[in-house]
């Protein structure tokens, strides 16, 4: 059998050599393909750029399952009890604007962020709506929620790293813990995928399986993989694949991928350990607080978007239990330090964080003390980035069913993100069939939210 010769599921014997190997799923990458993109991001269109603009970079808090907002940033105290729900308002450092009880340290950063209490539309169902709110697209006929990853257009963070480009030795993208599905690069390609972390920063273990080596790995058994590539490399390139510059390029990407998993700087990045231990509990010591300290420590590294996907704020039944005991202490102590943390690094200002989930939940509390899903009222909290903060914009009506007037579609909020990272929202992609699609769909920025 020779060196080339594939296992009955398709896998070359060298393929089992490679390290940083992401995933096979469409929407990731591996190390190579990440250094790949950064030699073709010469190529990519400047002009979608406002260079004018400071260089911002991107976290998103995905509440995945939707966020109960008229229970957290909407409430509704004067509305009759099957809709206000059990908790009452508390002021923030901001006149006139409340929030949750439950969220005690959030409300003391208010003067950080901004709400948009009037966005709307018409998808209640997880998939469509998870997809909408990543993309700014509404799902087109066809689509499978169920596929992984299963964008039928590019995420918000695909959009900054095809356009923008990586900055240094870190992907331009990451998810974490994992890939959020509608998180995927759909057309764009491997340039503008995700790097995947696939691990939890709040487990005592943590490590970045395909960045960061195991520490029993030395480095001189990765140096003794890397000769025994190129040995087969050798023994591949005698039989004509010499010739071929891409396969050349390739073993030129992996063997700067070796270099990238043992430089300092990457293992400086992902080290989450080596952060103050007062930080780390102050984030939280829980997924959604270590998730949000990571994301800050990728953002100072250089990394452009950081999508963070949090689950489960699917709350059915016992919305109330869940959320006060479960849910809000985590995004209370995570989110809160992520912005006190930011502005006392003087990072706020060229970082832009929204959270948000793929829709509101229900004006009326169900039969088991829980909301359902509720595209129609929606309340998205952002920060930096050119964001005004201690503002509120928009309403919903006195039950929380939908905006009061001048609602906001995810477009607008997509439209409102470009412009704060400096991106044209009339800029142009093209799918492989050389189909042109607009990087916004005829979204209009919210200027009442910005500086």
């Amino acid at each position: 059998m020779s060196s080339s010769a594939r296992f009955c599921d398709g896998i070359q014997r060298r393929d089992l050599l490679k390290v940083g190997c992401a995933s096979t799923l469409t929407g990731m990458f591996s190390l190579p393909d990440l250094l790949a993109g950064r030699a073709r991001a010469a190529d990519l269109n400047k002009a979608t750029r406002d260079k004018d603009k400071d260089d911002v970079s991107l976290i998103i808090l995905f509440l995945k399952g939707g966020l109960a907002t008229i229970d957290t940033l909407d409430l509704k105290p004067n509305a009759p009890p099957e809709f206000r729900g059990e908790f009452d308002p508390i002021d923030t450092t901001v006149p006139g604007m409340q929030i949750c009880e439950h969220l005690p340290l959030l409300a003391k950063q208010a003067q950080h962020f901004a709400l948009l209490r009037s966005l709307a539309h018409p998808n209640s169902d997880h998939g469509g709506a998870d997809h909408y709110m990543l993309t700014g697209y509404q799902p087109l006929p066809g689509f499978n929620p169920n596929l992984v990853p299963n964008n039928q257009r590019p995420a918000h963070g695909s959009v900054v790293a095809k356009i923008l480009g990586p900055r240094g030795a870190v992907p331009p993208y990451v998810c974490l813990p994992k890939m959020h599905p509608s998180a995927g690069s759909a057309y764009l390609g491997s340039v503008a995928s995700p790097f995947v972390v696939e691990a939890d920063p709040n487990a005592p273990n943590f490590s970045v399986p395909d960045l960061v080596p195991p520490v029993v790995v030395d480095g001189s058994r990765l140096n003794d993989r890397r000769a025994l590539m190129r040995q087969v490399d050798r023994f591949e390139k005698s039989a004509e694949v010499a010739a071929n510059s891409k396969a050349r390029m390739t073993s030129a990407f992996r063997d700067k991928a070796f270099d990238l998993i043992t430089s300092p700087a990457t293992k400086a990045a992902f080290d989450i350990h080596s952060e103050d231990p007062k930080l780390r509990n102050e984030y939280g010591r829980h997924s959604l607080g270590q998730s949000c300290l990571m994301a800050r420590r990728l953002i100072e590294a250089g990394v452009r978007c950081v999508t963070i996907d949090h689950s489960n704020w699917d709350t059915h039944a016992e919305n109330f239990r869940v959320l006060k005991n479960e849910l809000l202490p985590q995004l209370d102590t995570g989110l809160s330090t992520l912005l006190s943390d930011l502005a006392h690094r003087s990072m706020l200002s060229k970082t832009l964080v929204v959270v948000m989930g793929e829709f509101g939940r229900t004006p009326r509390v169900n039969n088991n003390a829980g909301r359902d899903h509720w595209g129609p009222a929606n309340c998205i909290l952002l920060a930096g980035g050119g964001v005004r903060g201690g503002t509120v914009v928009g309403a919903t009506n006195p039950k929380g069913e939908k905006p009061a007037a001048d609602p906001r579609s995810p477009e607008d909020l997509t439209a409102t993100m470009c412009h704060c990272l400096g991106i044209d929202p009339d800029a142009e992609f093209h799918t492989p069939e050389g189909r042109p699609v607009k990087v916004v769909n005829n979204g209009k920025v919210v200027h009442e939210l910005l500086v």
